[in-house]
């Protein structure tokens, strides 16, 4: 055997022990991430709340910085898209925004007064 054909073996193994390691490594932080992750589905009539980003110094809803809530709503869900999308019920005060949203920018509407927010005060 030459030197060339020994070092390409040496190789072959030293990548075939990385990519194994690699892949050890990756199932354990799948199986970390997946303690905490849980699947949320909606059903068209669906009411949910809308996340609203939480920029810093912009004043929402009358209240400034972290007192100014986090969600919007409620909304009615009139349409799935694709596995993670979902199309909203919007009021006319926000035309401006696209009415489909990824499901980590929603959270379900248990029905309680006191969680309805006007839109009227929402600065885009």
């Amino acid at each position: 055997m030459e030197i060339s054909e020994k070092w390409y073996i040496e190789t072959e193994q030293k990548v075939k022990l990385i990519r194994e390691s690699l892949k050890v490594a990756s199932d354990r932080q799948k199986s970390y991430g997946d303690l905490k992750r849980k699947d949320i589905e909606f059903q068209v009539g669906d009411r949910v709340f809308l996340k609203v980003s939480p920029w810093k110094k912009i004043l929402r809803f009358g209240r400034k910085g972290k007192f100014s809530p986090r969600f919007i709503g409620p909304y009615e869900v009139i349409e799935r898209i694709g596995l993670v999308a979902y199309k909203l019920m919007l009021p006319s005060e926000l035309n401006k925004i696209h009415n489909v949203f990824h499901v980590s920018m929603l959270r379900r509407y248990r029905s309680d007064p006191s969680h309805v927010i006007s839109p009227a005060e929402i600065e885009i």
